[in-house]
């Protein structure tokens, strides 16, 4: 494990070849792209990588879930999950790479490294079949979800600041809506 704090982990998960299920990764992006963050926060796309990420997850106060999660609400529905919901939402709610996520939630809690808060940032999909690219109402919630994450991020006492020159996504990486 990591021996480096994180204060805030920014963590983006989703696959990006099922269709919405890809937001919170195209949201990271579009974040670390247009944002310049504090020292001490840590954006990271975290796809679908599971126990991959559980140094990351256990070196972290705070830890800001960015996905696709499932609701009865309509497709691009913003929803914020804290507390006790988080724990319900990563074992029934979250999208298809969910098992993953709930292992590292448990393992996190299991090594006794489970972060003060997690806060779950998500959108409502509309399809997670195999697809590139989110469907247009995901789409065009995404840059709400970004908003909803900065809004988070200085709700914690970190203050993102824009950047002046944008950095622009590589052709393939904007064909998948990065």
């Amino acid at each position: 494990m990591t021996s480096e704090r994180i204060s805030v982990l920014v963590l983006g998960l989703g696959n990006i070849l099922c269709g919405d299920d890809g937001a919170g990764v195209v949201a990271v992006h579009q974040l670390s792209r247009r944002w310049r963050v504090p020292e001490g926060v840590r954006i990271v796309d975290g796809g679908t990588l599971g126990l991959d990420l559980l140094a990351l997850v256990a070196a972290s106060d705070r830890v800001i879930l960015v996905d696709a999660v499932r609701a009865d609400a309509s497709a691009g529905t913003l929803v914020r999950l804290t507390g006790d919901e988080v724990a319900p939402a990563v074992y029934e709610r979250l999208s298809p790479h969910q098992i993953g996520v709930a292992d590292l939630i448990a393992g996190a809690a299991l090594c006794e490294r489970y972060p003060s808060e997690v806060v779950i940032i998500g959108v409502v999909p509309a399809m997670t079949d195999l697809q590139l690219g989110c469907t247009p109402a995901v789409e065009a919630s995404v840059p709400g979800l970004v908003g909803n994450v900065l809004a988070e991020l200085r709700r914690l006492g970190h203050q993102p600041e824009p950047r002046e020159t944008i950095c622009e996504p590589h052709e393939g990486a904007r064909a998948l809506g990065l």
